[in-house]
């Protein structure tokens, strides 16, 4: 039934690589059951960012924190409350735990690097100790699908680390991942994208004056 092409989403600035990445390296039965999941990648790039968006650190804001926030759905907390546990052990133990948190079938498309496709190169390639790499996010909105197995986060994210001369370098972007709850009941990701910010270009996400 999706044997039609799918046409790329033309998305500002540095998020149109994610679009591509996912029409590039995605099956076509996981890039049609995930077409849901495919709204946030247009959110993240211009649609109603500041809907719930968590405040950066120092920020004064008067908008409700979405981690925090008991009004929120039951699936969206459910999302909000695996991404505060796949954070911390992240935070913990590095790329291995990043790499634990994947479905066997999961996949990563990292900014400008080949996808990583399936749980095995997701490990092979998140080989880094948080003493050496610190990645931190905060999701800024969640949706969970009607059938309530599959869902979708997305939000900011910060690397940290030093050069070579111990100059601390900072990257920082925006992202997506997609949960499935597996046969046993626990949930895994099985799409995780990012796509660094440009470096003056300030937050790739805003929509233009007067839109």
């Amino acid at each position: 039934m999706y044997d039609e092409p799918i046409e790329l989403l033309f998305l500002p600035g540095g998020c149109e690589e994610v679009a591509r990445n996912l029409k590039a390296n995605l099956s076509t039965a996981l890039f049609a059951s995930a077409l849901f999941c495919l709204l946030a990648v247009v959110a993240l790039c211009g649609v109603s960012v500041a809907h719930a968006q968590l405040p950066m650190p120092g920020a004064q804001t008067d908008a409700p924190n979405p981690l925090t926030d008991t009004t929120v759905n039951p699936g969206k907390a459910l999302l909000f409350q695996l991404e505060a546990r796949f954070a911390k052990d992240v935070a913990a133990r590095g790329g291995a735990a990043f790499a634990d948190w994947f479905a066997g079938d999961g996949v990563s498309l990292g900014n400008g690097a080949a996808p990583n496709i399936g749980k095995v190169a997701v490990a092979r390639s998140a080989t880094w100790s948080p003493k050496d790499y610190q990645l931190t996010w905060t999701p800024t909105d969640a949706m969970m699908g009607p059938s309530g197995d599959m869902g979708y986060t997305w939000g900011h994210y910060e690397g940290h680390s030093k050069d070579a001369n111990g100059k601390p370098i900072t990257t920082t972007g925006r992202y997506i991942t997609m949960w499935r709850r597996e046969p046993d009941g626990n949930w895994k990701v099985v799409l995780d994208a990012g796509s660094n910010e440009p470096p003056s270009a300030g937050d790739c996400c805003k929509l233009p004056a007067g839109n």
